[in-house]
């Protein structure tokens, strides 16, 4: 049986990337559901050493089960895989992390899935918008993802999310924080986790 402790490792995770990137937290906490969400104690919870390959999902117990995983699917040629609590993907975004292992980390996991969405939200100009484009830049299928995203988000019981947050001594006195304005967008923003056809790059920098 799944350890509910493991799961609140990536809603920590999320509280410290919408601190510090300027993203609300229940945008974060929906995402990392979507995401790798799983019937946890009768609650939709994350699971930090979650693994989609080619469309295939996995939930593993350990993160030493989870990265031993990948560095076989790795020796074994394949690139196209997502990470974590946030589900980056090694292809399109692997570039900006030191290493596979630096991916599986959920702080730095979660920081560049921030990142990613402010990014988006500013060029997009609302959370639902950018949720989508963080799946994908062809249209239905960002549709069908950010449809799945509100249901989520307005399911979210925010009495035990920010118990967890609270239980967390880094952040525990933060709060969600005021999204950015459309009017910040940078000039040619573009991204999302799984590009549209044709699309050469899906990166954003990571500095």
């Amino acid at each position: 049986m799944p350890n509910p402790h493991t799961a609140d490792i990536c809603d920590r995770a999320a509280q410290r990337a919408a601190t510090s990137e300027g993203v609300p937290l229940e945008v974060l906490h929906a995402i990392t559901r979507v995401e790798t969400g799983r019937a946890i104690d009768g609650r939709l919870s994350p699971w930090p050493w979650a693994i989609n390959v080619e469309g295939k999902d996995f939930w593993f117990k350990s993160e030493f089960e989870a990265k031993s995983y990948v560095f076989n699917i790795f020796k074994a040629g394949k690139r196209s895989f997502d990470i974590g609590c946030f589900q980056i993907n090694y292809r399109w975004h692997g570039k900006a992390f030191r290493s596979i292992d630096a991916m599986f980390d959920p702080d730095e996991n979660a920081t560049y899935a921030a990142r990613f969405l402010k990014d988006l939200y500013a060029e997009l100009g609302s959370w639902t918008a950018a949720a989508g484009a963080y799946h994908s830049r062809t249209p239905h299928l960002a549709q069908t993802y950010s449809d799945r995203f509100q249901r989520v988000l307005a399911e979210l019981d925010y009495n035990e999310t920010r118990a967890i947050a609270s239980r967390d001594p880094f952040t525990g006195s933060a709060s969600p924080l005021i999204p950015l304005r459309a009017d910040q967008a940078p000039a040619g923003a573009l991204g999302s986790l799984m590009p549209a056809t044709g699309s050469a790059s899906a990166f954003i920098s990571f500095n």
